[in-house]
């Protein structure tokens, strides 16, 4: 049985930011909107509105974030897989970042109308946040 799953698509445009594995994390790096911030031995990575990371960081800019709503069980599978499937298989670029509670999706805004059109077909649901 294939997966149905939800996803909303939050408001903004992302960037994916890479320091230093030994920086501090920047203040610039928390604020409004999905934000994560990952480290490991090689670098820290920093995912937030692309508005907040200056120019100087080097960063990936134009990414559309999309939150999977739940709840979904902790030790469920496939969740994830059904969704970057059918992208993968359609040659659209996927950065997804998982947390305690959930997972976001974030594709290149180019792709936008052909990952909807692709995630629509394999089942999936989508819905937009509006800006307040």
């Amino acid at each position: 049985m294939a997966l149905t799953i939800p996803l909303k698509e939050l408001v903004g445009s992302y960037a994916i930011c890479r320091l230093a594995s030994g920086d501090a994390i920047p203040a610039w790096a928390d604020g409004e909107g999905f934000v994560s911030i990952s480290r490991t031995e090689d670098e820290l990575s920093i995912v937030c509105l692309e508005e907040r990371a200056p120019a100087k960081v080097k960063r990936d800019s134009g990414w559309i974030s999309y939150k999977f709503v739940g709840p979904f069980a902790f030790g469920e599978t496939g969740i994830v897989l059904s969704v970057i499937r059918p992208l993968s298989e359609n040659g659209i670029g996927i950065f997804v970042v998982s947390t305690f509670d959930g997972d976001h999706l974030l594709i290149k805004s180019e792709d936008r109308m052909r990952a909807h059109e692709v995630l629509r077909l394999a089942g999936h649901s989508l819905a937009q946040v509006k800006a307040e």
